[in-house]
């Protein structure tokens, strides 16, 4: 069985020997031994980055951008290889690990704009005599934790736009789905990246709490759920680091009376069972403003659900695959079960589903629940899951009043041909993304991708304009250079430009 290994200063390192096992979701086989950072391990990857950090952020940006364009030309050319490693290990469709990965290159892409982004703010003469600038400089040893259900996409939101920042980046991707990750990484080394600029460590707590707890790591960017987003950001920022958590989500979609219902169905289709919801952005509940609406949407939807194709991640023309391990299949199938408990009425139940010839693959069916009330823990919690939930209100506002009352605020959607509701939502709906008839508003690479409340702790959003600032100090500089022939006295009042 193959080994994962953590990458140390441009070299595959195999670590102390503690492993974890990585699966083949399809199948339920174990394929692949993952190694599991100790402390030694990361504070060896800390020392890479440190030793690698003076050269780098002296390397002007230009040249930091070529690698990132070697890179970009590297990663086009390896997709069909990436995205089976990605559908091997997490068990969504090929097709959906090639727009994963693309959308990941979007953001290589925005560093390689480094020149430009890094262009910092010059005036002349802001006294007499006196000019000022700033600029952008580096923050150090920064880290990335990513989470499992995109295993090449949130490490490319991180380290590229740190690295063309003049970072020296520690990625600690999941344990669960670690190929990929280690695959891009060592594509970057290829394209002429610097030993310990990029160094990758798996691990679990313990990786994370050693990260967290090292005075030499600056800053740290999490993507995650809300519990561990919370823990890291807390433990991270009472050290002085800057953080950066992304948490959870529960997003909801709007339907309007008005709404092209043929075309909102198709998007909460691929919305909220395309990669099994297992995205911080799915949408997990419809909002159906009147009965109407809510009973034609549900006509329209109960045969395409039953009807998803289902079946081996690395499979074509699949619209589903499994989930990502038995133990979050059996979590969410206990969603269901609590749902089913708690009074709502399961319209589509895809509890015992099974694909031939793959009977222990971790599958499970679509799902669709319909008078789902705010007190029930299938609206409440993120269930990561196939799974819709319907709730019927009588209004837009008391749909808006419903997702403002949540706790989280990641992403939200209305479907309205309406331009005075859709402008109403956007600007009063408490929540970070907002798509108008956009099922998955999703920010593309140069702006930015954050949440509100609960979805998102730090001041900051992720990659984009942000990112720049997140990995980034501004320095102001003031300059004056006094004549040689005169002398001045001595000034005791506040300088002014006056």
């Amino acid at each position: 069985m193959s080994a994962v290994n953590h990458l140390i200063h441009g070299e595959q390192v195999a670590g102390t020997g503690r492993t974890a096992d990585v699966f083949n979701p399809s199948t339920g086989e174990v394929i692949h031994q993952v190694a599991l950072a100790d402390r030694a391990t990361i504070q060896q990857a800390i020392d890479s980055a440190r030793s690698a950090f003076p050269a780098w952020r002296n390397t002007p940006p230009a040249k930091r951008a070529q690698i990132m364009f070697r890179f970009k030309q590297l990663l086009e050319q390896h997709e069909a290889a990436i995205s089976k490693m990605i559908s091997e290990e997490h068990g969504k469709t090929l097709e959906d690990a090639a727009g994963e990965l693309k959308r990941g290159i979007e953001n290589v892409e925005y560093a390689c704009a480094a020149p430009e982004i890094l262009k910092g703010e010059y005036n002349r003469n802001v006294g007499p005599n006196i000019d000022a600038w700033s600029d952008f400089q580096p923050v150090g040893v920064v880290a990335g934790i990513t989470p499992f259900n995109f295993p090449a996409m949130v490490p490319l939101w991180m380290y590229p736009l740190a690295i063309v920042c003049g970072n020296c980046f520690i990625l600690k991707p999941s344990e669960r789905d670690p190929s990929s990750t280690l695959y891009i990484a060592q594509l970057l080394q290829e394209a002429g990246l610097p030993k310990g600029v990029l160094n990758v460590v798996h691990g679990d707590k313990e990786a994370v709490d050693a990260l967290i707890e090292a005075p030499e790591v600056k800053a740290l960017s999490f993507v995650g759920s809300t519990p561990i987003a919370e823990y890291i950001y807390s433990e991270g920022t009472k050290r002085g680091k800057r953080v950066q958590a992304l948490g959870g989500a529960k997003n909801h979609a709007v339907l309007m009376p008005d709404a092209d219902l043929d075309n909102a169905v198709s998007a909460l289709m691929g919305a909220a069972y395309g990669s099994c919801g297992e995205r911080c952005m799915a949408i997990s509940v419809a909002v159906c403003v009147g009965d109407q609406v809510a009973d034609a949407m549900i006509k329209k939807l109960v045969p395409q659900i039953k009807a998803l194709k289902i079946g081996a991640g690395t499979s074509t023309g699949l619209d589903m695959g499994p989930l990502v391990t038995g133990a979050h299949r059996d979590k969410v199938k206990g969603y269901v079960d609590a749902g089913v408990a708690a009074g709502a009425e399961l319209v589509v139940d895809g509890r015992g589903f099974s694909v031939a010839g793959n009977e222990k693959g971790f599958f499970l069916g679509g799902c669709l629940f319909d008078r789902v009330t705010p007190e029930m823990s299938i609206y409440k919690e993120e269930i990561f899951g196939p799974v819709l939930c319907v709730v019927r209100v009588n209004s837009l506002e008391e749909a808006m009043q419903l997702i403002n009352d949540h706790e989280y605020g990641n992403g939200t959607c209305i479907f309205t041909r309406d331009g005075e509701s859709a402008r109403l939502f956007c600007d009063e709906i408490e929540v970070g993304m907002v798509g108008v008839n956009v099922p998955l508003p999703v920010p593309v690479a140069y702006h930015s991708f954050g949440g509100w409340k609960r979805s998102l702790f730090g001041d900051l959003h992720a990659y984009g304009p942000d990112g720049v600032r997140f990995y980034t100090r501004r320095k102001a500089i003031t300059q004056r250079w006094p004549q040689r022939a005169s002398h001045e006295a001595a000034s005791f009042a506040f300088p002014s430009n006056g």
